[in-house]
């Protein structure tokens, strides 16, 4: 059933005139235009003599009215829908803008309290329809507290429950393979990313791969909030041999290569929020940290394929911003 409510103001003061399928400004100089062409059009079609050619005659005043007009009607619905298209971004934008202020103010200061499940839901449905990666992050566990940031996995690791003779539970466990390490650096790509879970939940249970598991995961999400998505970068990958380099000890412009993220906003958004945000500068620090003793760790073990996959992640790629932001490869 239609709509039948007055137009309602937008986020900008505009009206939603269009949604209601009214005759508008649009249509109505449409029509004046197209009254105008058939008037003078027709008029000389009456007004002209002679009986030779009428069948020519007749084609080239047919194309004369009727190009015209059609041409007329196009052009006003282009631009209407140009101005629905500008009106319903605007709306969706405003409302973004607002429920992630709203989220970050009560994450800051919540001290702990959950959000309001009404906003998780609005934020969640707006996300999940830019992107998926965020809809994964938060089936993952989603954003902790701001208190939490500093060493939360390694607390959490270092309670592993023990067996007879101190023997850590952990320690029965197969060794984690580079394969599932790669695909859970990546994050799954949908909820139905079966096997993505499968190798993200064998890497959890690998204390180290959890630390950096769990820090890239609340640093794409802090970077999400800036409109940030590792899906949008389209990084230049380095040699393996670059790689191998920074896993040795290498620093500054022997590794430049690393940084092959260019894209100007999103490194914008990143300085700027790393100088203003002292919560997202410690997560930032603590995720390269972990990147740094996690891939010296993986290094000597992995094929230049391996490398080039690892390269490849979605944790790799937030490597490579918050490197070039933090001055890693100067």
């Amino acid at each position: 059933m239609a709509d039948r409510t007055p137009p309602r103001p937008g986020p900008l003061g505009l009206t939603d005139r269009f949604e209601s399928g009214g005759f508008t400004v649009i249509e109505l100089a449409a029509t004046v235009a197209t009254v105008l062409w058939l008037g003078l059009s027709g008029g000389y079609a009456l007004m002209g003599g002679g009986d030779e050619a009428q069948g020519l005659r007749f084609l080239l005043l047919l194309m004369v009215i009727a190009l015209p007009v059609a041409l007329i009607w196009v052009a006003a619905l282009t631009v209407r829908s140009a101005q629905i298209m500008r009106e319903e971004s605007a709306r969706l934008k405003a409302a973004i803008d607002a429920i992630r202020q709203a989220y970050v103010a009560q994450a800051q200061a919540g001290k702990g309290e959950p959000p309001h499940p009404m906003l998780m839901k609005r934020l969640d449905d707006i996300s999940a329809a830019q992107k998926g990666l965020e809809a994964t992050l938060a089936m993952l566990g989603g954003v902790r507290q701001a208190e939490g940031y500093a060493e939360p996995v390694a607390a959490a690791a270092d309670d592993q429950p023990t067996l007879s003779l101190g023997t850590p539970a952990e320690a029965l466990q197969p060794p984690l393979s580079n394969a599932d390490f790669i695909s859970a650096l990546h994050f799954p790509e949908t909820a139905e990313d079966e096997a993505g879970f499968a190798a993200l939940r064998r890497a959890l249970k690998d204390r180290q791969a959890a630390r950096l598991i769990q820090a890239s995961q609340d640093i794409l999400t802090l970077l999400s909030q800036e409109g940030i998505y590792m899906d949008d970068l389209r990084p230049e990958l380095a040699r393996p041999e670059t790689w191998r380099a920074f896993a040795k000890g290498a620093r500054g412009r022997e590794i430049a290569a690393l940084g092959g993220v260019r894209d100007r906003s999103s490194l914008a958004l990143a300085t700027g929020r790393m100088k203003q945000d002292p919560i997202f500068r410690d997560a930032a620090h603590h995720f390269l940290r972990r990147y740094d003793q996690q891939f010296a760790a993986f290094e000597p073990n992995a094929t230049d394929e391996e490398i080039s996959a690892f390269a490849a992640t979605r944790t790799s790629r937030a490597f490579m911003l918050l490197g070039r932001v933090a001055g890693t490869f100067d």
